[in-house]
Order: C-alpha cells, then sequence, then structure tokens
C-alpha cells in the first residue's frame, strides 16, 4: 500500500530566493548554478515522501511557528508542513543571520 505524498508548494518570497541566488551563481559560473537547482529540487522533493527530514530549529520562535530546515549544499531551506504540504517559506545561503524571518 502506498503511503499518501506530500504536495510541495513555494512561497513567492521563496521562488525570489531561488532566482536571486541562480543569478548571483550564474555570473561567475554557469554549470555550478545549474548544479546549485538540480541538487535543490532533488533535495527538495525528497519532503513529498519525508516532509519531517529537516531538523528543527534551535531558534526558540522558529520552533513554535513549525519551521523545520532542509540543508542543501550551503543553503537552508526554511519550510513548515500544512496539513499535506510542504510549504517552502525561504531559502538562504547558509551563511547568512536568518534572523529576519522571525
Amino acid at each position: 500500500m502506498n503511503k499518501a505524498r506530500f504536495k510541495i508548494e513555494y512561497l513567492p518570497v521563496a521562488v525570489r530566493d531561488l532566482d536571486e541566488m541562480f543569478d548571483y551563481i550564474l555570473k561567475d559560473d554557469h554549470s555550478a548554478a545549474i548544479s546549485l537547482l538540480d541538487r535543490m529540487e532533488n533535495d527538495i522533493s525528497k519532503l513529498e515522501d519525508f516532509p519531517e527530514l529537516g531538523v528543527v530549529p534551535k531558534d526558540d520562535r522558529l520552533r513554535l511557528m513549525g519551521y523545520r530546515m532542509l540543508v542543501v549544499g550551503v543553503c537552508i531551506v526554511f519550510y513548515v508542513i500544512l496539513g499535506e504540504i510542504v510549504e517552502i517559506r525561504r531559502v538562504i545561503h547558509g551563511k547568512r543571520r536568518y534572523s529576519f524571518l522571525i
């Protein structure tokens, strides 16, 4: 028996995050930009079957808001699980502070 798959949805700001990251890397290295997007797509798609794959943030407020974090290379994907939907809220570089989320 197959278990239900979760649907992945991106907030517009998360799409913008990905676009900006891709454009920035593309300026220096086309193949690295394509590789990053491929890895993002592959790793994020795993959330369809394993929505709790990402870790719960240490930050109390993010944790209370139901956020999870998936590390993809040098990036962090912030998402929440809403019923049968995995909502991708932000995608940022791992060295960037993410206190702006709260």
